[in-house]
């Protein structure tokens, strides 16, 4: 990164007020880092406080699939940041199954909860004051495979696929308030998280070439690589852009 990035970056973000839902790891630990280094002020959450929670962040232990976790995040964040100038809808997340009429019912509600109501809900609690103030900035991460509706993970896109339409929905009725929502709907990215997933996976599938499918751009995504797309979606270089969804998957993904 040039001083001339690194100075833009400072000047989008120096004193923005963040909030970065499932940041204690992967995805959600890369971007908290990255608002820390641009000196926004972050409050991150995750369901259990761990060492890789991005030191110089606020935490707050929380489970967001509930209501009331959710509402103790958004009172977390009026607490330790007087509000929020940007937030980040990142926690999610699945467990495969042997086919979509395996999936029971629980799974997907608490599928529900988590990829979708999550959002909604936090949404309803942090984007009044944005309104209010006529500024602000939502990104809701998604899925690059919610084209593919996979029978094994269709509880996890067809959750996915929810938000992608309700964050279309929402940008609509926040834009002429100054709001802008979008969604970054990473493929297959090297964290923990998704090696435990595509583990799951190959044991159900019987080994069947999950762990030989590699992008088109020859290796799998960053979490920097999304990182860089959620940080450019909540900037001021996307003041044009809202009602997005941008696919960050290495061409893994051609359609969607």
């Amino acid at each position: 990164m040039t001083t001339a990035d690194t100075d833009s970056r400072v000047r989008d973000f120096a004193g923005k007020r963040v909030l970065v839902t499932g940041g204690s790891r992967g995805i959600g630990a890369a971007v908290v880092r990255r608002f820390l280094d641009a000196d926004a002020e972050v409050l991150t959450t995750a369901r259990s406080r761990t060492s890789t929670v991005p030191e110089g962040a606020a935490f707050v232990e929380a489970d967001v699939r509930t209501q009331a976790g959710v509402k103790a995040v958004a009172e977390a964040a009026q607490e330790a940041l007087g509000g929020v100038d940007i937030l980040v809808n990142n926690a999610g997340g699945a467990r495969p199954f042997k086919n979509a009429l395996a999936i029971p019912d629980e799974e997907w509600q608490d599928q529900l909860d988590l990829n979708h109501l999550a959002s909604v809900r936090l949404d309803a609690l942090v984007t009044p004051g944005m309104r209010e103030r006529r500024s602000g900035a939502v990104v809701h991460v998604s899925s690059a495979a919610v084209p593919t509706s996979a029978p094994a993970f269709l509880h996890y896109t067809a959750t996915k696929a929810a938000l992608q339409n309700y964050s279309r929905g929402l940008a609509l009725e926040l834009a002429p308030f100054g709001v802008r929502v979008n969604a970054v709907s990473p493929g297959r990215t090297a964290t923990p998280g998704g090696q435990a997933t595509r583990e799951q996976y190959m044991s159900l599938a019987e080994g069947a070439g999950q762990d030989d499918i590699i992008p088109p751009l020859g290796r799998d995504g960053r979490p920097d690589d999304i990182t860089d797309a959620v940080l450019f979606l909540a900037s001021v270089r996307a003041s044009w852009l809202t009602g997005r969804n941008l696919t960050v998957d290495g061409g893994e993904f051609p359609v969607g």
